[in-house]
């Protein structure tokens, strides 16, 4: 019998909609007035305000657990659920702050380093024991009830850690993955070009050699015989020039396609990517000669998509391949994220490293930002190759019959004929 197979970040997730549902209840059954059991206008107000405000920005923050954001975003996004839990408590008279305290504690992982989120644990449940004072508790109770929420955040902190810890170790491993599929692909493709080249040899050394020195002889052979025999000499001098013909345009066409197709492997770095939509354009023979630089445009398209997805906070990715000259393939990548609207754009390792790479086969990238957001990237890499071996249209065939080709010497001798014949 199969395993049922559960996302841990999304059942975390519903959990704590869940708890905070729970934790609206007695909002929901608060009277005002001044008897007991009562709160005061204000103090409903305040405490819904309260409530609503930590639910939304809780669920704008989970929406996307796990999304990257900025140092800035973040600390604010702690301080707003962190403030807003302390004054449900301080307006309610309750422990449910405690109780939201615990929902934080789920996200805390996701937004601060370690050290940074048990000191927020202390000191949020230290700032509890005001709250409950004006419960109100004695000192010890209310000491004793901090440290007894703070043990059941701690618990939920420690959950959500393990749950953050394995969501990044799935995400290295769908890109060790995707890597690994990517390398497969080219790998294919250099077996499958080294083996077109190798039956190019074998049919240019071996089949047209002897073709070769086959005409020869039987030229030679259609002087020494009577005219009823030189007409089939003639005829098999013929039909050998043909097939010499029919080699060599089979040579051809097998050496014309020794470009590395890009496609595959291209395809298989951009599948499975969490939270990004990727739109790939490629020209219809999309193929590059030089393994090295088949491998460089790969770590290009790696690098964009980890940028993209850590950085740029975008949803949609369009990669664009073509080819801009003779010689030259361009590589344009755009996203809808962020963007401060000033065009400039500061780059980071990963963006220098792949300017470095560009620039050993010289070829250049440029950076930007639009008006509006989105990150902007143009690469732009001579091929190095000829033209027609990567994306132009397929060679013409070579003339049929015997043409000059110093790569088809003939390896054949021509027998004499021997002093008893005329």
């Amino acid at each position: 019998m199969s395993k049922v197979q559960f996302n841990n970040v999304r059942l975390l997730k519903y959990a704590t909609y869940f708890v905070f549902l729970c934790v609206g209840l007695p909002l929901s059954m608060q009277r005002v007035g001044g008897g007991p059991g009562t709160i005061g206008d204000m103090a409903l107000l305040g405490w819904t305000g309260s409530y609503l405000v930590f639910g939304l920005v809780y669920w704008l923050l989970t929406r996307n657990l796990g999304l990257r954001v900025d140092g800035f975003t973040r600390i604010a996004v702690l301080l707003i659920l962190t403030g807003t839990a302390l004054a449900v408590g301080v307006f309610s008279k309750s422990g449910v702050a405690a109780l939201l305290l615990i929902i934080v504690a789920t996200v805390v992982p996701w937004l601060v380093t370690l050290p940074i989120g048990i000191a927020w644990m202390v000191l949020a449940h230290l700032l509890l024991i005001p709250v409950f004072l004006e419960i109100p508790f004695t000192l010890i109770a209310s000491t004793m009830q901090a440290c007894l929420y703070f043990g059941f955040s701690a618990l939920v902190f420690i959950a959500s850690m393990v749950a953050s810890q394995q969501a990044d170790e799935r995400e290295e491993l769908r890109q060790l993955n995707s890597e690994l599929r990517a390398t497969r692909a080219l790998l294919a493709e250099s077996t499958r070009i080294a083996e077109r080249m190798r039956i190019a040899r074998d049919l240019h050394d071996l089949v047209g050699h002897h073709l070769t020195a086959l005409s020869l002889n039987l030229e030679v052979a259609s002087h020494l015989t009577n005219d009823t025999a030189r007409e089939h000499v003639l005829k098999a001098q013929r039909t050998a020039k043909q097939l010499l013909a029919d080699v060599r345009e089979v040579v051809s066409e097998l050496r014309q396609d020794d470009a590395i197709d890009l496609t595959q492997a291209v395809r298989s770095l951009i599948e499975g990517v969490p939270g990004l939509q990727v739109a790939l354009s490629v020209p219809p023979r999309f193929g590059v000669e030089d393994p090295r630089r088949a491998q460089m445009l790969l770590r290009c398209v790696q690098e964009i998509l980890t940028n993209t997805v850590r950085h740029a906070h975008a949803r949609n990715l369009w990669l664009t391949f073509r080819h801009t000259g003779p010689d030259e393939l361009c590589l344009e990548a755009r996203d809808d994220g962020r963007g401060d609207g000033s065009g400039a754009v500061r780059p980071g390792n990963g963006l220098n490293g792949m300017r470095e790479r560009l620039a050993e086969f010289g070829g250049t990238v440029t950076f930007r930002t639009g008006a509006e957001g989105g990150f902007a990237l143009i690469a732009r890499l001579p091929l190095g190759e000829e033209p027609t071996l990567a994306h132009a249209p397929a060679r013409p065939a070579l003339e049929q019959g015997l043409v000059d080709d110093p790569d088809l010497t003939p390896r054949a001798t021509i027998p004499l004929p021997s002093e008893g014949h005329s």
